[in-house]
């Protein structure tokens, strides 16, 4: 009698037979398939036809009928070369196939770039046919071609691993220098002060942690933590806690989003207090490899400081391995809302009698502090402490409301949590975002946008400011992600010759955020210049290239260039704008590497034909060189502006890459050679750019440079790059009686170039660099420089000039152009 297991195989072989016959029985046959295709191709012809033929009914033009036949036989072509290759490689043995197929998906899934993944597939690809062909059959069975195909495969194969590793080994390649600024930093604007804020304080620094006590893998926030803390239902922030990476990622921590807990590492001061409380929070990174610690640095400052510094634990909603099967995504609003619940159990502790934090919160001083992900979960946390609801779902009720006085963000990403499919906005909370050029996570100024859209509306002093760093990456402003910004682990495939040391890079850090938590929190105005000019105060900070861009609540736009479309207008009434002699005039959106900055800007660009010599003058200005009627200007004629005697002029600026002459090229040159007279042609390139060059788009100006840039690179051959020198120009005021006062923009700081950088190593071979607008703010005090012009009125100017008579040739950004107060220690 057959055995039970015999039946069950017996049952499930007449089934799977059944199956087949079935399948057999509605396949259809190559007849069938074939008159398929007929039918396609035929239907599929005859609307093609019909196609043209009624469009050239309709246009008339016989170029149609050519266009027709001729993509027709392309199109006929590409199908007969595809159709080739695909039996081709159908006749490739099927192990082959698999093998590399799946070589490739491995070379993905190890998150290596396609172009080395690729070269890494054919080098061994030539190494493995190479040695499988000398195993098996043997180097002397080989004819002659074999063996000189066989031996190309070792040396290339041999030789190209070598190479990429020797390649992989070095830490980068130079790039074109950014020049020097020898102009000396206007120390005479400011009232410096003496002692930099990244050295320690006089309070001793003491440290603990709080959380759950039930933390599975964290003993210091679980049953070693010295404070306990109730967990908290986050389930209406985090969507995507579920499936199998949300079950694997509760069975890893012990908890899931209902009951998020509130860890955190304290660094405070002791001693009686109230003190300062910033939050300080990290961003994404490998859930396991713990981000909370790395902010240890600033904890140890900060508190001997006297400031509380709370390192906030959010590792259990980063990133894992396992998120391929689909992880956590726009939760930056959960990270945003546990800082605030962080808040309110401050709050709690403050007010409870007999607890160590009793009395020891200053409430009225309150800041938050992050880092990538965390870094826009701080600007989102601002805005719900000031909303009653959540943005998402009002049955979600918010009454924080807490005395929020700054933020930071480091590095941070922007638009990861839009609320309403718009960007975060919050208002009369001060602001500082820092930024490094060589960051390879977010290699744009994300926060330059969030900057955009703080506004200042109450009559309380605020500011808000940017810090754009060169040699700065992303991770090195955190101890326990350091210098690979990669999410794999190989990072000799990032270029590190421009990197600055980590310890360099956090010092950095520590003057910035110090000194920020000083102005904001403890009212300490005479750090403000830091944050003007980092040449004011090089001491305290390493030598490299600083970016800044400051504006408080003080500040009065003349033109913000927001307005309207309108390129003569400005934002008060009655002002105008006009220009002479301008290359470029337009306004537009500004473009960073990945979005628009949320902001538009005056695009303005002048050019002289000058002999190299000319060039080269050490004259301070073009007088003499250029004509006076050629000098091009820029001009902004305002109704009177009755000003404090302590105003200042501000405005930003930025270089843009584009030609600064882009009539001189492209369809400019054809028009001008289909002109019967050569004089009209002159006329027409040298035409004022009001009536014309605005219609230059920014893309255009930009490729035509890139091919002025390519020409002068093959010219040089194997010269070494000189860096470009920084730009300058006049600023000219002129008062309500007519007195004017010029000044140079290098009085200040002459505007430094675009910063190219190369991220990658693999970039160098493919000759792709990126540089983004990154701007500067300037800053004129009108009392002290006056000085020059006693009879000059600095309390009712009429008119602003930008007078392009110090560099031959350029392209630079305007915005924020107004009037301030002068920064005092008061």
């Amino acid at each position: 009698m057959p055995s039970i297991k015999n039946r069950i195989v017996s049952l499930y072989q007449r089934i799977y037979r059944w199956l087949q016959k079935q399948i057999t029985r509605i396949t259809p046959g190559s007849n069938a398939l074939k008159g398929a295709a007929i039918g396609g191709l035929v239907l599929g012809g005859l609307f093609w036809l019909l196609f043209y033929f009624l469009l050239f009914l309709n246009v008339g033009d016989p170029w149609l009928v050519a266009f027709f036949v001729g993509f027709l036989l392309a199109a006929l072509l590409a199908f007969w070369a595809g159709h080739w290759l695909l039996v081709r490689i159908a006749k490739l043995p099927r192990f082959f196939l698999v093998g590399i197929s799946l070589a490739g998906f491995m070379f993905s899934l190890a998150a290596i770039s396609r172009p080395i993944g690729l070269v890494l597939l054919g080098l061994s690809a030539l190494l493995g046919a190479a040695f499988w062909v000398l195993r098996k059959t043997g180097f002397r069975n080989l004819s002659i071609p074999k063996k000189i195909i066989t031996l190309l495969g070792l040396v290339i194969g041999l030789g190209g691993f070598i190479t990429l590793g020797i390649f992989y080994s070095k830490s980068g390649f130079d790039v074109k220098p950014i020049s020097a600024i020898e102009e000396p930093a206007a120390t005479d604007f400011f009232d410096l002060p003496t002692a930099s804020p990244a050295l320690k304080g006089p309070y001793t620094v003491k440290t603990l942690t709080y959380g759950s006590g039930k933390d599975l893998r964290r003993p210091e926030f679980g049953e070693a933590a010295d404070i306990i803390t109730d967990s908290v239902n986050g389930l209406a922030f985090i969507d995507d806690w579920s499936g199998f990476t949300g079950w694997w990622r509760t069975k890893y921590w012990g908890f899931d989003s209902r009951a998020l807990p509130l860890n955190a590492r304290v660094w405070y001061p002791e001693g009686d207090g109230p003190f300062p409380l910033a939050l300080i929070v990290h961003g994404n990174h490998h859930m396991q490899d713990f981000s909370d610690p790395g902010y240890a640095y600033l904890g140890e400052l900060l508190a001997s400081r006297g400031i509380i510094l709370a390192s906030v634990d959010e590792n259990f909603i980063n990133s894992t391995l396992l998120d391929i099967f689909g992880g956590l995504e726009e939760e930056n609003d959960a990270r945003a809302w546990l800082l605030l619940e962080h808040l309110k159990q401050w709050h709690t502790w403050n007010q409870t009698d007999g607890h160590i934090f009793q009395g020891k919160i200053d409430t009225d001083k309150l800041a938050l502090i992050g880092h990538s992900r965390g870094g826009e979960a701080v600007a989102i946390a601002a805005m719900f402490n000031a909303l009653p609801y959540y943005p998402d779902d009002a049955a979600q009720r918010f009454d924080y409301n807490f005395n929020l006085k700054g933020v930071v963000a480091i590095a941070p990403v922007d638009g990861q949590y839009e609320p309403g499919k718009a960007g975060t906005a919050f208002e009369n909370v001060d602001y500082l975002v820092m930024h490094g050029a060589q960051d390879a996570d977010v290699s744009s100024f994300a926060g330059s946008q969030q900057y955009e859209r703080i506004k200042f509306t109450d009559s309380s002093y605020h500011f808000k400011s940017g810090l754009y760093v060169v040699g700065a990456n992303h991770g090195q402003f955190n101890t326990s992600w350091g210098k690979n910004d990669l999410v794999g682990p190989f990072e000799g495939l990032l270029n590190f010759k421009q990197l600055l040391p980590a310890e360099e890079q956090r010092q950095i850090a520590e003057v910035y955020i110090s000194g920020f938590l000083e102005a904001s929190l403890n009212a300490k105005k005479e750090y403000l210049p830091l944050f003007m000019d980092a040449r004011l105060l090089a001491d305290w900070l390493p030598d490299t290239h600083y970016f800044n861009q400051f504006e408080d609540s003080e500040t009065r736009l003349v033109s913000s260039f927001d307005e309207d479309f309108d390129l003569s207008s400005t934002s008060i009434p009655s002002g105008s704008i006009s220009s002479e002699n301008l290359t470029v005039w337009r306004e537009e959106e500004i473009r960073l590497k990945w979005n628009k900055k949320g902001s538009r800007a005056a695009f303005v660009g002048w050019h002289y034909d000058l002999e190299e010599a000319e060039q080269d003058s050490t004259a301070e200005t073009l007088s003499g060189i250029v004509a006076d009627s050629a000098i091009a200007r820029y001009t902004l004629d305002l109704p009177l502006q009755q000003l404090d005697s302590t105003a200042a002029l501000v405005f930003s600026l930025a270089e843009s890459k584009e030609s600064s002459n882009p009539k001189s090229q492209g369809k400019w040159v054809a028009n001008q050679e289909n002109e019967s007279e050569d004089t009209d042609a002159e006329e027409a390139n040298n035409e004022n750019s009001e009536s014309g060059n605005a219609n230059v788009s920014e893309e255009e100006a930009a490729e035509e440079e890139e091919g002025e840039d390519d020409a002068e690179e093959k010219d040089a051959g194997d010269k070494t790059e000189k860096a470009a020198p920084p730009l300058d120009l006049t600023i000219q005021l002129t008062d309500s009686t007519g007195q004017r006062l010029s000044f140079p923009l290098s009085r200040f700081t002459p505007l430094k170039r675009q910063v190219e950088v190369v991220i990658a190593k693999v970039d160098f071979a493919f000759k792709r660099k990126q540089s983004e607008k990154v701007f500067q703010s300037y800053y004129f005090p009108l009392a002290i420089l006056s000085a020059s012009n006693p009879d000059f009125d600095p309390t009712a100017i009429r008119r602003i000039e930008f007078v392009f008579d110090r560099s031959p040739k350029g392209v630079i950004i305007i915005d924020h152009v107004g009037f301030t107060k002068a920064l005092s220690t008061e």
